[in-house]
């Protein structure tokens, strides 16, 4: 028979304890019960103490740990500027006020306050995609990967199941196995591949064009280079074969520069003018790469085209909410100023920081991480390369410094002390995420500017500190 001190409590005696209505007080009274139950549950079936006061703890616990949220910032000196896994670009500050105001209370998203009326969500932000592309139209849904889709589904696909001619060079895997002869099957058209993985001519196009071709589509191949014994078609000459033929032609640029980004010492992109002002038809492209903005995919193009894609009950289905229209919107406002977008847009002031910047911080900061990580291991200030994005200019490299913390003991024993060293780090406050690689962990701070609350430099180098300092 089990003694008093090892029955479990009733529930509502457990409810009725000060401690625990203190936090139905908090939280209420349905979340605390649920934690009640399985928490005696728990130790019920392990044998764990059932004392009020380990109990009490324990509920304390549990309900930190339910309502503490998924979804939160991290430092990230990966080494990857625009990370996919990490949250892309980071957004200017007015992008964030104006996520603020819309999302207090209501707002015109599909109101024309002018006539009084129904007005179209895509009008925030029309206007400034035509102005900064050239473009006649545009369209926005909630990435380029839905972009794409609605342009193929309104223009190839239906019940004709029209086919859309690639380059078999430019049949990409996006990401997380997400491949464009999905996308296309997804959309109701036919691929038609010509050419050869290295080598696609102009002539290739046209031998393939029948009567059910319903569109060229040409795909920057942004996530990868093939380097060699190679051809491709541009866009100027493929544009001159579909309008003999009649046809549209499709680019999909991926990452969508919207500024000559060589001008400011990187790597040149084709800009999403310059690829409408080749013949282009319809170009489309993400908003939350190289533009520096959220997710979204946004479409330019001819006026014609885009309404088709409109009126497709796909776009419905794909469209943008009201916090995306507006960080976009206000992204998009600060391309009118071109000589201060560096300074202004987070992304490109990441991605041109002075490499004697990043090394400066991180001479400073060394010893107070070496002094962290103790007798456990080294902390170096080395020369290191920054990658621009994993779907954004892969291959391309910027120099940055990074801090290397080096296990010691016996490098049999360096991967595990690697492991547990990248868990420590994720667990703080902060949590941390730099990269394995040649038998240590590396801390690119190219994007530490990018974190903390306020700013300036000085903030974000603050926040770094005391993630190691407090205790």
């Amino acid at each position: 028979m089990l003694s008093p001190a090892q029955r479990p409590p009733a529930v509502d005696k457990v409810l009725a304890w000060a401690e625990i209505a203190a936090l139905v007080a908090d939280h209420g009274r349905p979340l605390v019960l649920a934690a009640v139950r399985d928490e005696l549950a728990a130790r019920r079936s392990n044998g764990a103490a059932l004392d009020r006061a380990s109990l009490a703890a324990a509920l304390a616990a549990r309900l930190r740990q339910l309502l503490a949220p998924s979804l939160r910032p991290v430092l990230n000196l990966s080494g990857t500027v625009l990370h996919t896994n990490l949250g892309r670009a980071v957004l200017p500050a007015e992008a964030i006020a104006r996520l603020q105001q819309v999302a207090r209370g209501g707002c015109n998203l599909e109101f024309d306050l002018d006539q009084g009326g129904r007005g179209d969500r895509d009008d925030h932000v029309q206007a400034w995609l035509r102005r900064l592309s050239g473009a006649e139209a545009a369209a926005v849904v909630n990435n380029n990967a839905a972009a794409l889709l609605l342009i193929l589904a309104s223009l190839a696909g239906g019940r004709q199941r029209r086919e859309v001619i690639v380059s078999r060079g430019e049949l990409v895997e996006i990401g997380g196995a997400f491949r464009l002869p999905e996308i296309m099957a997804q959309a109701g058209c036919r691929l038609r591949e010509v050419g050869t993985t290295n080598r696609t001519h102009l002539a290739d196009y046209a031998e393939a064009i029948t009567p059910n071709t319903a569109l060229l589509l040409k795909v920057h191949t942004s996530n990868y280079r093939i380097e060699g014994f190679t051809a491709s078609v541009a866009e100027s000459a493929l544009a001159g074969l579909c309008r003999a033929h009649g046809l549209p032609l499709v680019v999909d640029l991926g990452s969508g520069a919207l500024i000559d980004l060589a001008g400011l010492g990187l790597p040149a992109e084709p800009t999403v003018a310059a690829t409408l002002a080749s013949g282009a038809d319809l170009v489309c492209f993400s908003g939350d790469k190289l533009l520096g903005g959220p997710q979204a995919g946004l479409i330019v193009g001819r006026a014609e085209l885009v309404a088709r894609l409109q009126k497709n009950p796909l776009k419905r289905a794909l469209r943008c909410d009201k916090l995306s229209l507006a960080a976009l919107e206000a992204v998009l406002a600060l391309y009118a100023d071109p000589e201060r977008l560096p300074q202004r847009l987070p992304t490109l002031r990441l991605l041109t920081r002075p490499l004697a910047e990043i090394d400066a911080l991180a001479r400073r900061l060394q010893p107070t991480l070496a002094a962290w990580w103790g007798d456990a291991g080294r902390v170096d200030v080395v020369a290191c390369d920054s990658q621009i994005g994993s779907g954004a200019m892969p291959t391309e490299l910027l120099p940055s410094a990074a801090l290397r913390l080096t296990p010691a003991g016996p490098a049999r024993h360096a991967g595990r002390a690697l492991a547990a060293l990248a868990r420590r780090l994720r667990a703080l406050p902060l949590p941390l995420v730099g990269r394995t690689a040649e038998g240590a962990l590396w801390l690119d701070l190219r994007c530490l500017a990018a974190v903390g609350d306020g700013p300036a430099q000085a903030a974000d180098e603050a926040a770094f500190v005391a993630l190691f300092t407090q205790p």
